[in-house]
């Protein structure tokens, strides 16, 4: 059992006029989020979707943690999967993506207390979230990920096989890059790694990593 994280520096700045503008500078079609994904990696976010979940059928149940105003969630939808939901600690983002989804469960609320039973999704994922957590914090985060998955953990952030802290539009304390995915592995023996992969920048340096692991009991 992890310690019980209620309120953060960064979830204070995320539910303020900094994460108001993120949302804002990030509404994004299905259509748009793929063509992003192209220009920044050579690789639509669907075609990524389809590697990694193939063998996730189409009404699994599906928690994105983090998912701002749905894009993610929608692209899902597009591609077929219709047992969505999300949680957002901004209710800015929330509020705008109630307006423009159907069909999919959306709540306020942060990855620190997830409010799902034990088991409760087939998967859970984040993108670009865990990045956004300061690492003394994330073992709460990841405890309940970890709780709330019964079988899959997907996600996509910044990757580094280092930790290391990055300044985020010339705020500290609010970006880091490390190996998320062993991270997940060294905290629980009962996670394995199916897939990942690199996705390096087209136009600098920068790397995300996609990393898919599966619960073995």
């Amino acid at each position: 059992m992890t310690q019980n994280v209620k309120d953060t520096a960064q979830l204070v700045e995320w539910r303020g006029d900094f994460g108001k503008s993120y949302t804002d500078r990030n509404s994004l079609t299905p259509e748009q989020v793929d063509a992003l994904w192209v220009k920044n990696y050579g690789i639509s976010r669907t075609e990524l979707n389809r590697k990694f979940l193939r063998d996730v059928p189409a009404d699994s149940r599906i928690l994105e943690v983090g998912c701002n105003i749905a894009n993610q969630l929608l692209l899902l939808q597009c591609m077929g999967y219709s047992n969505l939901h999300g949680i957002e600690v901004q209710k800015y983002a929330i509020d705008i993506a109630r307006s423009r989804t159907k069909n999919i469960d959306l709540l306020q609320g942060s990855a620190f207390d997830l409010p799902y039973g034990d088991g409760f999704f087939d998967v859970v994922f984040t993108t670009g979230v865990l990045i956004h957590i300061a690492p003394a914090d994330l073992p709460a985060a990841f405890y309940e990920i970890h709780r709330c998955a019964s079988s899959y953990i997907l996600g996509v952030e910044y990757y580094s096989s280092t930790a290391a802290e990055v300044s985020y539009r010339d705020r500290e304390a609010m970006l880091w890059k490390m190996d998320y995915a062993r991270e997940y592995l060294n905290r629980f023996p009962d996670l394995e790694l199916v897939e990942e992969m690199k996705l390096p920048y087209t136009d600098n340096e920068n790397i995300d990593s996609m990393f898919l692991l599966k619960k073995t009991s």
